[in-house]
């Protein structure tokens, strides 16, 4: 694979490997009153087998989310386990998993994967948040180090 990504990186003359490909992911599992039973679920099943970090329950939208939601970080290395197994248990849930590399509009947007509907986010939100216009719910939004994820 290394051997694979320099002759790429020499082919389309790029200087480096990008930094991003070593960022932390969230995942995004939005319910509403009636599927919470089934985001308990979920939130069970992969608290067990994998090392991901679980959000708090947001029972209202919130910051650029249009639902109720919780979130699960986890690390670059468990991508290729954590996103398959949402995939096949996801019971018609739509989830959003992204990268966090510090551009929450981009992050959110343009590199963006979605399993089930797409839903409309609140993107002016966060160009409201990266401009320091809008300080409310920042907490919910702001990357966690990698380091945090290690322990839990």
């Amino acid at each position: 694979c290394n051997l694979i990504h320099r002759f790429w990186v020499r082919s389309n003359r790029l200087l480096m490997p990008s930094p991003k490909l070593h960022l932390k992911r969230s995942a995004h599992i939005y319910f509403d009153s009636v599927s919470r039973e089934a985001a308990t679920r979920i939130r069970e099943g992969l608290s067990a087998p994998f090392q991901v970090q679980l959000g708090r329950w947001h029972e209202q939208p919130i910051g650029p989310h249009p639902k109720a939601m919780y979130q699960v970080a986890f690390l670059p290395e468990q991508f290729g386990k954590v996103v398959p197994w949402l995939m096949l248990h996801r019971q018609g849930l739509d989830i959003l998993i992204h990268p966090e590399t510090g551009d929450d509009v981009a992050d959110h947007t343009e590199h963006a994967l979605w399993l089930g509907e797409k839903l409309k986010l609140n993107i002016e939100f966060l160009r409201e948040l990266a401009s320091g216009s809008n300080p409310v719910q920042q907490s919910v939004l702001q990357p966690r180090k990698s380091s945090e994820l290690a322990g839990s």
